[in-house]
């Protein structure tokens, strides 16, 4: 119990033991002036009427206090439900579009290692081509050498003619 619901309570009851203790008094007759004309009435009578009239009033103002706070609270939930799904709805999007972006870049990322690929196998191929034609022609020249070496083997170095094997 909160310290001003125990603190109101305190007040209400000992008001009331007042009043229980003092009831004699409170309904003696009395003779009470309302500006027009005068009344007999009991004082305390009034005064407790007037008290329970102004708690009653009270209680309905806390009441409507309570009842519009709730109203409010329920609105602002609604509203921040509303909010969030919106939100959630935006992220979604924004997931999906960078699904699309990572797709399209990653096809590109594709296209152009394929295209790499092919230039650097036609690259290779060539170099493959020159390398075997470089190669063919240092086979073709050393044979060649080597020819020439035989032949001057065979020739007689004094006569310079081809020596006859035995």
């Amino acid at each position: 119990m909160k310290l001003r619901t125990l603190f109101l309570l305190i007040v209400l009851l000992a008001m009331t033991t007042f009043a229980a203790l003092n009831w004699s008094v409170f309904i003696t007759p009395t003779t009470l002036s309302l500006g027009v004309t005068d009344v007999q009435a009991p004082l305390g009578l009034v005064m407790i009427g007037i008290v329970a009239l102004l708690t009653v009033l009270f209680l309905a103002f806390v009441v409507y206090l309570q009842t519009s706070i709730l109203l409010e609270t329920r609105r602002h939930a609604q509203e921040l439900h509303a909010n969030r799904t919106l939100a959630d709805k935006a992220e979604a999007s924004r997931f999906s579009e960078l699904r699309a972006f990572l797709d399209a870049e990653l096809k590109k990322q594709v296209s152009l290692d394929s295209e790499s690929r092919a230039a650097v196998l036609t690259r290779v191929d060539l170099l493959d081509r020159d390398l075997r034609y470089a190669l063919e022609q240092s086979v073709n020249t050393l044979a060649a050498y080597i020819g020439e070496l035989e032949d001057r083997l065979e020739k007689d170095p004094k006569t310079a003619e081809p020596v006859q094997p035995s």
